[in-house]
């Protein structure tokens, strides 16, 4: 039984300490909770020294980028709280997500290209997409956007089969599980947008 419990969650307790901050940061996005930044400080920066460690240095620096947009995401959902407590969403146009969509393909490109030719990147073009496909998510997460979370399952898709790859079984589980929220998350979106 501990060597399944280590096994899903880790043995390091920075680690451990990151899935569980993830997990409840996924859980109150998916009920609209502003409270959710608050644990997603914590993941990323706990993630971006995991992730340095392991060479994946596209996700190292996509923390970064993270850290700013949680700040940024609780400002922004602060503003637009409703009188329950959550917060309203929407979709974006579809033109305007198709830009956003071939802008993340170039930069996925360079920056791959960039990490493979001047780091040691483990898997830079796979990191990369992550990396790339994860802050366009998480600019439209800011932004209370519907189509964050067709994104977010395309990242997670992505990680999960990375992180199997990576030895890092316990943060390939969270990712499992961020899937199977991002769903239900979508679910709960479409279904606030549709009533409202």
């Amino acid at each position: 039984m501990i060597d399944f419990i280590t096994q899903m969650f880790g043995s390091r307790p920075i680690e451990i300490t990151a899935v569980i901050c993830g997990f409840l940061n996924v859980y109150l996005l998916v009920r609209r909770s502003i409270w959710n930044y608050l644990f997603g400080i914590v993941m990323v920066s706990l993630y971006a020294k995991i992730f340095y460690e392991y060479q994946l240095y596209s996700d190292a620096i996509l923390q970064v980028y993270f850290f700013v947009f949680q700040i940024y995401g609780f400002y922004y959902w602060w503003q637009g709280k409703t009188d329950d407590g959550t917060v309203k969403v929407d979709y974006l146009p579809n033109r305007i997500f198709i830009i956003y969509l071939v802008m993340a393909a170039f930069i996925w490109i360079i920056w791959s290209m960039l990490m493979s030719h001047y780091t040691n990147a483990s898997h830079p073009f796979w990191d990369g997409s992550i990396a790339v496909l994860s802050m366009l998510a998480q600019f439209l997460l800011a932004r209370r956007h519907i189509q964050n979370w067709y994104l977010w399952i395309v990242v997670d898709v992505l990680a999960i089969g990375l992180f199997i790859v990576k030895k890092l079984e316990p943060t390939a589980a969270l990712y499992f599980v961020f899937l199977i929220m991002c769903i239900i998350g979508l679910k709960e979106w479409r279904k606030v947008a549709k009533s409202s």
